[in-house]
Parts: structure tokens; C-alpha cells; sequence
């Protein structure tokens, strides 16, 4: 795991001093070649980046910026991305460097070509966030506008490693935490499903005021803390009240179907969040079962702060101004708050709202969702054409940003 330790100060010369921004076709090549896309993608930035062919000069670019320093590359992928790209110099009747046939000629006699299909492999990839220009405003947007995240991620999607794959929704709901930071910083956010830990990631970016991860597999929680700590976040995983580490975030095991009401409502979390949740018609209930318990925080924390909770309902106070008995609830703008009979406020939470991103594989899985959260009170908003992200991974062309919705969730019962 050193090399892929190395890894980010690699990219963070590459990207932030050797490249001239102005040129994004030099970034997307280089932004492919760490993502580990697919090589016809990588071929595809590298002719646009020479013209339309493989130049002399984007061949010294790669090998200045990839290849010079395999070790920090994996190298089963760097062999086969060479002879693609080897191959296609040759066909336009190009000029190959040197280097590059040397270094094929290494791999050639180092690695075989199983060696990309181990079960157990893992890659490290690096996921580059590219800001256009115009949104150096943004709290997210660094100074060099590319921000990158190093994640140790599966090779095999399939023998139920899925948890270490880095998926469509989360790349989308990372673009989305990006791209509107307002809605997270200095909120309580709390994802359910974490995966790879990369949305925690763009989390803790933009300054959330907690960040807790879950998921309900061991393997993938033990390689979410290794991403967050290849991040520089330090991890905790007993979830104390208050931290006063900023790059603090806490990782819990949490499977649906045995996580407790108390321990859910201990969490007390402003944002949910959650990306490709919605697959399994057998998790459902569960998962729903979470969401609204966790979406009802609200009326929860009320009934503990007081010693009725058979008032409740005439209590509450909708903006009108009609009800206001001896204690109220407040709902304008989303923010909730206790209103007493002298006109003061003591208490003041914002109603958790729920951001889930999924891609529609099974639409019958997807109606059984939504029947299931109408029983458990849950109203549930396409967002997908109001709150669009900006295009952070336009180099990455094995993503499309137009295949993923995303719903706003809520519990009917804070309306």
C-alpha cells in the first residue's frame, strides 16, 4: 500500500503545476489515465490532445506524467493501455518513442495477463474533479480548480465486492456535493452505503460539521477507513458527540436490517444521503424502514424534550400563525424550531431532508420503493431536472452524468 500512498503528491504536481489550465485536453488525458477508464476512452483524449493523432509530443506527456514513474501506476493497466496505444501510433504510421517500446518490453516479461482478473486485486484510482471556469466563488473549488481523491477500489464487480467499486450515483452525488456546497457545509450528513468512502470524501471537502459513514459489509467498511485515511481524514469509529477535528470523520457498521430505532435516532443527522441504494427488492423494507426513522428525527427529539407527546399535533405551527398553545413547532423553510408563549425560541434543527441518487436498473424494484416509502410516510421529489450538478468528470466518458436521478426525501410527518 506505499506506492498507492504516494500517489496524491504525484497527482498534485502533475495537476496543479505542471499543466496550464487553459489546456483541457492535457487534463482530461491525464485525468483518464488516473481514473484507470477504459483505453479506448484514454486513446480518445489522447488523439484530441495531439489533434487528432497520437503526436510525438503527447507521447512524451504521457511518459513525463504516467509512465516515468510506473511504480505509482498500476501496472497491469499501464502494459495493456501501452500496447493499445502503441498499436495505434503504428497504424497512423507514426513515430513511437523509444521509451514506450522499452517499457512494453518490460512489462511484457514482468506481468501476465491474469493478472488484471484476481478476485482479491486491488487498483488505486485516482478521481479528479475538474472545475471549469467561473467557480473559483465556489467553497469547493480549489485554488488550481482540480481536486483529487485517491481510492483503493475492486477489480471484480461481481462475488459480492460490489462495495469496493466505485459506482455511477456516487460519482453523481459527489458532483453534486461539489457543485453545491451550501447544502452540506456545516450540516450533519450522514450516508448510508458509503462504498469506497468517496462521497464522504467530497463531504468533508466542503466542510460538513460531522460526517458519519456506513455500510453493512466488513470488507468494505475496512477499505472505506483506508480511503479516508489515504486521504488524510482520521477515522473514528465509536461516534462521539463532538469532535473538534475538522478532518474528523466516523465510520459505523450498519446493516439495514438490524440497525435499531434507538441507535438511529441517537444519530440525529441534518442530510441522509445515499447513491445506487435502491437495487434489491429484499433490502427494501429495510432501507425505507431506516430512511424514516431517520427523517422523523424531528418529531422524535421533540417527544423525549417533553413529558406529553399526545399534544403534539395541535402544536404544531405551519407559518400560518393559527396554533400556537403552550409550546409550538415552527416548519418555514425547512427549519424547525420550538416557539413558547412569550414569542422566544429555544430549540433550532433543520427538518432532515434525504438526497438519494440511483440509476433505474429494474423499474419494478424502483415502483416497490416508492410504494414502500408512501407507507411509511416518506414524500419522495424528482430533483433530477431542478438540482443539476456541474459536469466535474467530463474526461471520464465511462460515466454518464444523464443516467443518474435523484430524489428529494422527506417525512410526510414535518410537512
Amino acid at each position: 500500500m506505499a506506492c498507492c500512498r504516494r500517489k496524491s503528491r504525484v497527482v498534485e504536481v502533475a495537476m496543479e503545476q505542471d499543466l496550464d489550465p487553459s489546456l483541457s485536453s492535457s487534463r482530461h488525458l491525464l485525468s483518464s489515465i488516473l481514473a484507470i477508464e477504459p483505453f479506448h476512452c484514454v486513446i480518445s483524449h489522447a488523439r484530441a490532445f495531439g489533434g487528432g493523432s497520437i503526436t510525438e509530443q503527447v507521447q512524451q506527456f504521457i511518459w513525463d506524467h504516467c509512465l516515468s514513474t510506473p511504480g505509482d501506476f498500476h501496472a497491469p493497466y499501464l502494459k495493456n493501455f501501452l500496447k493499445k496505444l502503441i498499436t495505434q501510433v503504428e497504424l497512423d504510421h507514426g513515430y513511437v518513442l523509444d521509451n514506450l517500446y522499452e517499457l512494453y518490453a518490460h512489462y511484457m516479461t514482468s506481468f501476465k495477463d491474469d493478472s488484471l482478473g484476481k478476485r482479491d486485486a486491488r487498483i488505486c484510482k485516482r478521481i479528479s474533479f475538474l472545475f471549469p471556469e467561473g467557480c473559483s466563488e465556489l467553497l469547493s473549488c480549489p485554488h488550481s480548480r482540480v481536486l483529487v481523491f485517491s481510492l483503493q477500489c475492486s477489480l471484480n464487480m461481481l462475488e459480492g465486492d460490489t462495495g469496493c467499486s466505485i459506482w455511477p450515483s456516487s460519482l453523481f452525488l459527489s458532483e453534486l456535493i461539489l457543485s453545491h456546497p451550501e447544502l452540506f457545509s456545516n450540516k450533519s450528513c450522514f450516508e448510508i452505503g458509503s462504498g469506497v468512502g468517496l462521497v464522504g470524501l467530497c463531504l468533508a471537502h466542503v466542510k460538513a460539521s460531522k460526517v458519519i459513514l456506513t455500510d453493512g459489509d466488513l470488507s468494505t467498511l475496512a477499505n472505506m477507513k483506508f480511503n479516508l485515511e489515504l486521504n488524510q481524514l482520521n477515522v473514528e469509529a465509536n461516534m462521539p458527540e463532538r469532535s473538534k477535528d475538522p478532518n474528523m470523520v466516523k465510520c459505523l457498521y450498519l446493516p439495514w436490517e438490524s440497525a435499531s430505532e434507538s441507535q438511529l435516532q441517537d444519530i440525529m443527522p441534518d442530510v441522509i444521503l445515499g447513491a445506487d441504494v435502491i437495487y434489491d427488492p429484499v433490502c427494501l423494507p429495510h432501507l425505507v424502514r431506516v430512511l424514516a426513522t431517520l427523517l422523523n428525527q424531528m418529531n422524535s427529539s421533540f417527544c423525549r424534550q417533553h413529558a406529553s407527546c399526545k399534544s403534539l399535533s395541535p402544536n404544531i405551527k405551519h407559518g400560518n400563525g393559527e396554533q400556537n398553545h403552550e409550546d409550538a413547532i415552527d416548519i418555514c423553510n425547512g427549519r424547525c424550531k420550538t416557539i413558547h408563549n412569550d414569542g422566544s425560541s429555544s430549540m433550532s434543527k433543520e427538518v432532515p431532508i434525504a438526497y438519494i441518487a440511483y440509476v433505474i436498473r429494474n423499474i419494478e424494484t424502483f415502483n416497490y420503493f416508492l410504494t414502500l416509502g408512501e407507507q411509511a410516510n416518506l414524500d419522495i421529489v424528482d430533483l433530477t431536472d431542478s438540482l443539476k450538478p456541474l459536469n466535474l468528470l467530463c474526461y471520464m466518458q465511462s460515466y454518464n452524468q444523464a443516467s443518474v436521478r435523484l430524489l428529494r426525501i422527506t417525512s410526510s410527518n414535518t410537512q
